[in-house]
Formats: C-alpha cells, structure tokens, sequence
C-alpha cells in the first residue's frame, strides 16, 4: 500500500505573509503531478501607486480587449509537459458505442455538432475536395468556430464538478478525487478561450449567440448530469472527439499553407505562458498542436469516467499507480494515451 509522507514547511521572509505549502515527499512522489492542485500567488516587485478602490470601470479588462500586464498573468494549474512526440501522436478516434447510453450520448452529439457548424459557417469537407473553395475556412472563421467550442466545452467539467461537490457535501463522503480532475478540465478549456480571445474580437451577434448557446446548454447538462453522469461524460467523450477532427483539419490547412502565416505567427503570450512553450516552438502552429493535445487528453479522460462505476470507483487520474510488472496505467499527462478511454478491467483497484 502507498503510503505518502506529507510534510508541510512554513516559509516566513522579508516580512511577507506566512505561506503555508505541502511538498509531497517519499515512495508515493512519483504517483503525483506536483503543482497540478496547488494554487500559488504570483509575486511582482514594482510599486504601486493606487488601491483597489481607486480602480475605475475603465481599468477592467474582462473585455480582454484592453492592454493587460501579462507579468499579472497567474496559472493556478500548472499544465503537464509534452514532448513534441507526443503533441504529434495525438489522433482521429472514435469510441464504438456499445450499449443503448452510448448511442444515445453519440445522436446527441450529433444532433449538437450539426447545429454547432450551422452557426459556424463550418462545412467538413469529403476527402479529395480539401482544397474546394467551399469547403475552406478563413482565419476568421476558424477563430469564430474556436471560440463558440471552447466557451461550451468549459461547461460540462464546471457542472459535473459542481454537483459531485454537493454529493460529498450533502452525503458527507469522499469524492474518490472526480472533482479535482473534472475542475481542472473546465480550466484548461477556459484558458483555450481566453487564448483565442487574444485573437478574436467577437461582435455582438456573436456574443449573444454564445450567452444563449451557454445558457441552454449549461442547464440541460445540469439537469442531465443530476439523472444521467454516465451518458453524460459518454457524450463529454464524443464532443472531444469532435474538437479533435476540428484542430486536425485547422492544421492540416495550416501546413498546407492555406492560413497565410499561422506557420511563423508567434502565439499569444497567455499561451506561451501557459504551456511553457520553448522558444523555437512559439507558433500559431504549435499552440493548435498544444490545444489539440488538452481536447484528446479531456476525450480519454471522459471515455473512462463513462466506463466506471459513478459512485464506487476512484479516479485513476488523480493517483497512477506503477506496479512491478510495467503495466500501462492512466495517467494525468500524455505518457499513457488510450484515446478510446480505459476500461474498469484494466484499471488498478
């Protein structure tokens, strides 16, 4: 049995504020991705000339459209390295339905993707016809279609977080550690749209089209999630699945030079930061690469909360369990990808 020793030192300098912060120490040090729980306060040394209260509606940036200070930018989860290896792996896949829930969480979907492209001007085209004038997209219209995507997409972990928290508080049990993970997708897709914020400068048809999409959304998801968690993250899976056909073809048309100069464009800053983007690997290019890498890690991940027992079993992303014999086991980053999602037989207990 893993048994963590958790030490706790007190950081006490230049009359700063006593920090609190657990180092995660011992045989079970591996099995956690450090940093990935831990929120942390950013320090900047500048002075400052005014308070909160002498703030002015003017100085909000939620319209991401003013000039913000990225130093101000803080990461509260730290993203899992990738190799480029494994950012270039990631595939199309498709998890065969099997029972009458995955059927219906895939017609659902597709019944949500064909409205989703109507709205988005988006025509998927049949192969051979890549290069068809119909068929091709423009910045614009990828931006459009990545901004309505990842500002639905950050809903469903945000619901299904929401309502096992109030499970383990109403029934006053663990959780067995669904939360973290599925709060932490909600994040990651969060931190896409604020990327793509930084390039997209939607109007206010567009606005309005996504406060109503989310609002509809958001409620329907919730009321499903409350009778249904298991079609619920089925249809999570599928809907990843879909992202992924999405930054594909973005990056097909990317590489074969029909998006001008997202092959040398650098990428926001909130990305580089965000992904800890190595200096010869900063473009437009690779941050889709990046955000393709999330969408594939988030369809795993889904598949097996669709394959597990909702009540009873623990997340297998929270703790990865290494045993003598080598045996794959999930994992929070992309070193052990099983697109289709793990089955319960496969799963350490």
């Amino acid at each position: 049995m893993i048994k963590p020793q958790v030490t706790f030192k007190l950081l006490l300098a230049n009359s700063k504020p006593l920090v609190l912060r657990p180092f995660i120490s011992g045989p079970a040090s591996a099995a956690f991705h450090t940093g990935r729980a831990l929120g942390y306060q950013k320090e900047i040394h500048e002075q400052w000339t005014k308070t909160l209260s002498d703030t002015k509606p003017a100085d909000d940036d939620s319209s991401l459209n003013s000039k913000i200070d990225e130093n101000r930018f803080v990461v509260t989860w730290e993203h899992p390295q990738a190799t480029l290896q494994q950012l270039h792996q990631v595939s199309v896949a498709h998890h065969q339905p099997k029972n009458l829930s995955d059927r219906i969480a895939s017609r659902v979907l597709l019944l949500i993707r064909s409205s989703f492209d109507l709205f988005t001007g988006y025509h998927h085209p049949p192969k051979g016809k890549e290069n068809d004038p119909n068929f091709q997209m423009s910045e614009r219209k990828w931006l459009e279609r990545f901004v309505f995507l990842e500002s639905i997409a950050g809903v469903p972990g945000m619901v299904g977080g929401m309502v096992r928290h109030l499970h383990s508080l109403r029934l006053m049990r663990r959780d067995k550690a669904w939360i973290e993970t599925l709060l932490e997708e909600a994040y990651n897709e969060r931190m896409h749209l604020l990327i793509f914020m930084k390039l997209s400068k939607p109007g206010i048809f567009m606005r309005l089209m996504l406060l109503g999409a989310q609002g509809v959304f958001f409620n329907l998801f919730f009321i499903s999630y409350l009778l249904f968690p298991r079609i619920c993250h089925r249809f999570v899976g599928y809907l990843e699945e879909e992202a992924i056909v999405t930054y594909t073809r973005c990056i097909e048309d990317i590489e074969a030079g029909r998006l001008s100069d997202w092959n040398t464009r650098k990428a926001p800053q909130i990305a580089i930061d965000y992904y800890h983007m190595p200096p010869e690997n900063q473009t437009m290019l690779d941050l889709i690469y990046y955000v393709r890498a999330d969408e594939a890690k988030h369809r795993e991940v889904n598949h097996t909360f669709g394959n597990l027992d909702q009540k009873r079993d623990r997340n297998p992303y929270a703790l990865k369990i290494i045993d003598d014999k080598g045996t794959p086991q999930p994992a929070a980053d992309l070193s052990a990808p099983k697109p289709t999602g793990w089955e319960r037989n496969e799963i350490a207990a």
